[in-house]
C-alpha cells in the first residue's frame, strides 16, 4: 500500500541525507544532491517534505503589484506537507522572508530550499520555520525579482527538482528524490541506518573497521 505525503514525510524525517543519497547511488541515482552552497540557517535545520518547485528570473525593473500578488498566490497555493524549492536565477534579492515563512508555515508547509536568497533571519529563527539558502540579505525581491511559475519542474544546480519529489536536508545538505522511487528509497535508506547502527557498536566494542565491514558490506 503506498504510503500518503505525510507518512512518507514523516519517516523521511527520521533519516538524514546521507543515507538517502547512499539508497539513491544504489539504484544508479548519483547526481541528485543540491548545491553546497545551499545550506541551513543553523547546524540543527532540518526537513523532509513533497517538493514544491518554483521558478522566477532578475528583472531590471519589476511592477511591484503585479509581481507581489503572484508571490501571494504561489504562498496560497504550497500544498501542505510541501517543501517550497525556489530556482531563483539570481545573486541579489531575498527571494523569501519571514512573512512569507508565516504563510507557509500556517499552510501546513514543512519547510523551504532557496537556490537564492533570504532576510529576515532572526525571525524566522525564532519562528522555527526550517529554511535553506545559498546567501543573505536585507535586499527585497518583488522590485527586481519576477516569479515566473510555481507547481512546475525547476532545476538547482545540475538537480530536476519536479512536483512530488521527496526533499530531504540537514547539516550535511539536501537531497531530492524522484517521486517514482521515494518509497524504495526509503525502505532502503531504513535498511542502512539500521545496518550502521550495527556497524558502530562493533567498532565501538572493537571490531576492526575491515572485519565490521565484511560482516555487512557497508560503512
Amino acid at each position: 500500500m503506498a504510503l500518503d505525503d505525510a507518512g512518507l514525510c514523516d519517516r523521511y524525517e527520521d533519516l538524514y541525507p546521507g543515507a538517502v543519497a547512499d539508497s539513491l547511488d544504489e539504484l544508479g541515482y548519483e547526481r541528485r544532491t543540491l548545491p553546497s552552497a545551499i545550506d541551513g540557517l543553523t547546524h540543527e535545520t532540518s526537513v523532509a517534505g513533497i517538493a514544491y518547485p518554483v521558478r522566477g528570473h532578475p528583472v531590471e525593473t519589476a511592477d511591484y503589484d503585479e509581481n507581489i500578488r503572484r508571490f501571494l498566490r504561489m504562498l496560497g497555493d504550497a500544498p501542505e506537507h510541501s517543501v517550497v524549492v525556489y530556482e531563483t536565477n539570481d545573486e541579489e534579492a531575498a527571494h523569501l522572508g519571514e512573512l512569507s515563512t508565516t504563510a507557509l508555515a500556517a499552510g501546513g508547509c514543512r519547510g523551504a530550499v532557496i537556490d537564492g536568497g533570504i532576510r529576515d533571519v532572526r525571525f524566522i529563527l525564532e519562528q522555527g520555520f526550517p529554511v535553506f539558502a545559498r546567501y543573505r540579505t536585507p535586499t527585497d525581491a518583488p522590485p527586481r525579482w519576477r516569479l515566473d511559475e510555481w507547481g512546475v519542474p525547476a532545476r538547482v544546480g545540475g538537480v530536476e527538482v519536479r512536483p512530488g519529489d521527496v526533499v530531504v536536508g540537514d547539516v550535511d545538505g539536501v537531497v531530492c528524490v524522484p517521486r517514482d522511487v521515494a518509497e524504495e528509497v526509503l525502505e532502503r535508506a531504513e535498511e542502512t541506518v539500521e545496518t550502521e547502527d550495527e556497524i558502530r557498536e562493533l567498532v565501538r566494542d572493537g571490531v576492526d573497521p575491515l572485519e565490521a565491514f565484511e560482516r555487512h558490506g557497508k560503512f
